[in-house]
């Protein structure tokens, strides 16, 4: 059985930096692409950033773009998130995700795995 476990959330101040990260274990990942939702109270879910298997193709939302790093350890099975100038709007809950037909499904919210999720709070 897969499972997706996220760590690293918490309270912090705006501006400053925080690390998510995201242990999957169950089966193999080879192949498979890497990444992080987020959803605020009362919006829908959405796309903060993600990976390929090999780390050469990522892609962000505008919103998070130059502030935000998605990074993979394959070895670990693992996906992290490096946020990075924290701002108020980026309070929510962050979901790590898995898409096993790739980076390009993940970005359009094709995902097959998800993990619970973990609460990361800006106050400004």
């Amino acid at each position: 059985q897969v499972q997706l476990v996220e760590s690293g959330g918490g309270l912090v101040q705006a501006g400053a930096s925080l690390r998510l990260s995201c242990a999957a274990s169950g089966r193999t990942f080879d192949y498979y692409a890497m990444g992080w939702f987020r959803q605020a109270p009362g919006k829908e879910r959405e796309f903060v950033g993600g990976s390929s298997w090999s780390g050469g193709d990522t892609s962000y939302s505008d919103s998070v773009k130059g502030r935000f790093t998605v990074s993979r350890d394959n070895a670990k099975n693992t996906v992290y998130l490096q946020m990075n100038s924290l701002k108020p709007e980026d309070t929510a809950v962050y979901y790590c995700a898995v898409a096993v037909r790739g980076i390009r499904t993940l970005v359009r919210g094709v995902v097959d795995y998800w993990g619970k999720g973990a609460l990361v709070t800006v106050s400004s």
